[in-house]
């Protein structure tokens, strides 16, 4: 099993979000401590390059997951297809919601950014006044306001030490261009994080759809959380 410098440091709360131990705090969010220098390195390399790097995320706690995933599971928030439009939860069972709403929003307890090593980026100065960033894929493809920087990001990113998990559609979570993860540390953390550990989660919770959930927790954990791009 790989390590990391922080291999000692691991525990069933840093993998589910439920301890914030290992973070430092930046730019108003929270990081892994074992991410700062590279990811403050690449900061500098794209302001040098032009692109003003800001954290749309970083760290987020299971109390924080809970609230959007329960939220998208009640109709409270939108739930999207492949395409980013709306879905109507009426005409959804509720695995087939929980499968929609994988492809976007992660379990509670099984977020990448519950480790802090995870983190959606943009660059600000590419964003046009008055716009709001919407973590969608089309601005960060050919035409959108962040394609120039997402392609910086593509010829740079691995020299600081990260990647994109969800570079491509595997038929699990959808093609995230925003979605960096510290591969050092995030292997080791995801080598840890067994269905085990996430059923005694889940079982442990009042998540919308527990009992769902439950049930294919084995094929969720095989197509939303070990399904990743190389990096």
């Amino acid at each position: 099993m790989a390590t990391s410098p922080f291999a000692h440091r691991i525990s069933d709360g840093l993998l589910t979000g439920q301890s914030s131990d290992h973070l430092v705090s930046h730019q108003q969010h929270f990081i892994h401590q074992g991410i700062e220098p590279d990811f403050l390195a690449m900061q500098q390399a794209a302001k040098t390059a032009g692109f003003e790097l800001c954290l749309a995320s970083g760290f987020r706690s299971f109390e924080r997951q809970q609230m959007i995933w329960d939220n998208k599971f009640n109709g409270l928030r939108p739930i999207l297809d492949h395409n980013s439009q709306p879905l109507d939860p009426a005409l959804l069972s509720d695995k087939e919601k929980i499968i929609a709403i994988l492809r976007w929003s992660a379990l509670p307890g099984a977020s990448r950014h519950h480790w802090g090593t995870d983190i959606d980026i943009y660059a600000r100065n590419c964003l046009p006044s008055g716009v709001q960033l919407q973590l969608e894929p089309w601005e960060y493809q050919a035409g959108g306001h962040q394609a120039e920087f997402a392609q910086w990001l593509a010829e740079n990113m691995r020299k600081y030490g990260f990647y994109l998990p969800y570079r491509d559609d595997l038929g699990g979570v959808s093609a995230e261009p925003w979605h960096l993860s510290y591969h050092a540390i995030s292997q080791s953390l995801l080598e840890h994080f067994t269905p085990e550990l996430l059923h005694r989660t889940i079982s442990h919770s009042q998540v919308a759809g527990k009992s769902q959930i439950l049930a294919n927790l084995d094929n969720l954990y095989s197509r939303f959380i070990i399904n990743i791009c190389e990096v």
